[in-house]
């Protein structure tokens, strides 16, 4: 084993594919998901030398704690996945709450920044730096219709990188962002049984003609993390099967 990682909303979807890819890396990996239990399990499922924590990334106490009790059972904090965060609504902007607006930025926004400052915390502690990746989405860097909150959301996650890169180079701490296209998750595949989410017409709409698999998702935040990123940081990565290249009148496929 090498460092510790941490990755918020662990316990399913991208959070629980970055999970796998950072430890097939060698990293030991604390899993921190609303649902305790599963990051419990996911834990257990990888072995030993990992730990699953329940954790509200909302709460500022709560965050505080997990991170030193991450700390203290499996080593320095060296690496950070701010996946945690919950879908948006698809309602008329004129049937939207306000409720609703601050929770979109609440959970996908605020609370990232919440972890990020406490495991910036103890990456300067240990005096070793570390790297942290954000996950932002195409919604940060589109306009997706009736999406506010949670575009509004990830627009900040890109935002928040940029400002927190350039912060903490001097500390040797790395920040950047993974931007998501649609993603094949087992809420997406619900969505797409449930006939809630037409795929045929995003697979027309995307240059590669395919939905992306988390664990391309989970590659590309690896490299992010690794030594063969040394030199990035403030970056926000597409992953996203060419959605935001792709500008023509049409389908794409």
């Amino acid at each position: 084993m090498t460092h510790c990682a941490i990755i918020t909303g662990g316990a399913d979807g991208i959070g629980w594919a970055c999970a796998q890819a950072l430890a097939a890396a060698g990293h030991r990996v604390a899993l921190l998901d609303l649902n305790g239990g599963k990051a419990i399990e996911r834990a257990v499922a990888l072995g030993p030398e990992h730990l699953g924590l329940a954790c509200d990334v909302t709460d500022e106490q709560a965050v505080a704690a997990a991170v030193q009790q991450v700390g203290a059972a499996l080593g320095p904090i060296r690496v950070l996945v701010n996946n945690a965060g919950i879908g948006d609504v698809n309602l008329p902007t004129l049937d939207q709450t306000g409720a609703h607006f601050r929770k979109m930025l609440d959970v996908n926004l605020t609370g990232a920044f919440l972890v990020a400052r406490a495991a910036a915390r103890a990456m300067t502690d240990h005096g070793q730096g570390g790297a942290m990746v954000n996950m932002a989405s195409i919604a940060a860097l589109t306009g997706l219709a009736r999406r506010n909150g949670y575009g509004a959301a990830k627009a900040g996650i890109v935002a928040l990188t940029r400002s927190l890169a350039c912060e903490w180079a001097a500390q040797g701490i790395r920040v950047n962002a993974v931007a998501p296209g649609y993603v094949r998750t087992e809420l997406v595949a619900k969505l797409i049984e449930d006939g809630l989410l037409d795929v045929a017409a995003i697979e027309r709409r995307c240059p590669m003609g395919r939905l992306i698999e988390p664990s391309e998702i989970a590659a590309a935040v690896a490299f992010l993390c690794s030594p063969a990123a040394s030199a990035i940081t403030g970056a926000t990565l597409t992953v996203d099967a060419g959605w935001m290249a792709f500008g023509a009148p049409g389908d794409a496929s």
